[in-house]
């Protein structure tokens, strides 16, 4: 009998989870609530560009296409290659666009036994002997929903999705006493490039926050309003976690990905049971993780 798996999301783990439920011989459903394949990469800040080397960074079997001389392709080089792996494999059209999931429920056990299981779906095994999951989506288009029904779900919406997270303010506090624009980064993001320069020039901007897309910001804003600029319509940037700023990827003539992809790296995080000297070693280290 056919099984059919709803994957959501058709970003990078989306893609390779509906290339592999087809190497077992399901059928992948996948929903994309954006227009396109891609997942983060389809909307990006103008100066984005891989943070890691590419060969680190690519499909293990679909080599980065030799155009790409880069070590560090940019964003637009990122989405193309994405892209042409879902179109290499036929993903595409296992792919629903403009597809918004705004609901999923089990149908078939009651409450009462999907409390008492102790295995998986009861048994231990991926597809259960009765129920179905109930996936409700929207068409981001015509706001017209449907139900599908799937045998088994995936989640690859990553850390990154369409969720931005904001902090909790005490009442005056917080964005409402301030009297200039306040926006997330995503709201940033999904400006044209055009559209998000005009908008940071010729303001003093600060930046809450010292990771990716808050040094991509400081960046761009700097950039705007030029050295000249710059001195009266600052950027400054507001974080409360230190970050250890490296000039390249050869800090000391030695390639940055040596120090991440292997087991040193285990040392700069703390870990549950761990001892004194670990626990020291993390702390020590703490600059040098970026969440």
């Amino acid at each position: 009998m056919e099984k059919k798996v709803g994957i959501i999301g058709a970003g990078i783990s989306g893609l390779l989870a509906c290339k592999y439920t087809l190497s077992k011989g399901y059928t992948p459903v996948v929903f994309e609530s954006q227009g396109s394949a891609g997942g983060v990469w389809i909307n990006t800040f103008q100066t984005t560009k891989l943070q890691t080397p590419k060969s680190y960074f690519q499909f293990s079997d679909f080599p980065w296409p030799s155009s790409v001389k880069e070590d560090a392709p940019d964003h637009s080089q990122v989405l193309d290659y994405v892209q042409s792996y879902a179109r290499h494999f036929n993903l595409v059209r296992h792919i629903k666009f403009n597809s918004r999931v705004v609901g999923i429920e089990f149908e078939g056990a009651a409450d009462e036994e999907l409390q008492a299981w102790e295995l998986w779906g009861g048994n231990g095994e991926p597809f259960g002997p009765e129920g179905k999951w109930r996936i409700t989506v929207e068409n981001t288009q015509t706001l017209s929903t449907k139900v599908h029904l799937m045998d088994f779900v995936i989640l690859c919406i990553g850390r990154f999705s369409d969720v931005p997270n904001i902090p909790v303010f005490p009442p005056g506090k917080g964005p409402e006493v301030f009297q200039g624009n306040v926006i997330h980064s995503m709201d940033y993001s999904a400006m044209d490039f055009q559209t998000a320069a005009q908008f940071i020039k010729g303001k003093r901007t600060t930046i809450v926050g010292n990771s990716k897309s808050g040094l991509d910001i400081a960046m761009e804003a700097a950039t705007a309003n030029g050295i000249l600029m710059g001195v009266e319509y600052p950027c400054r940037m507001l974080y409360k976690t230190n970050r250890w700023s490296l000039p390249d990827f050869q800090p000391w003539g030695i390639p940055l990905a040596y120090l991440y992809f292997n087991r040193f790296s285990e040392l700069l995080v703390h870990k549950p049971g761990e001892g004194f000297l670990l626990s020291l070693l993390a702390s020590i280290l703490s600059p040098v993780v970026a969440p």
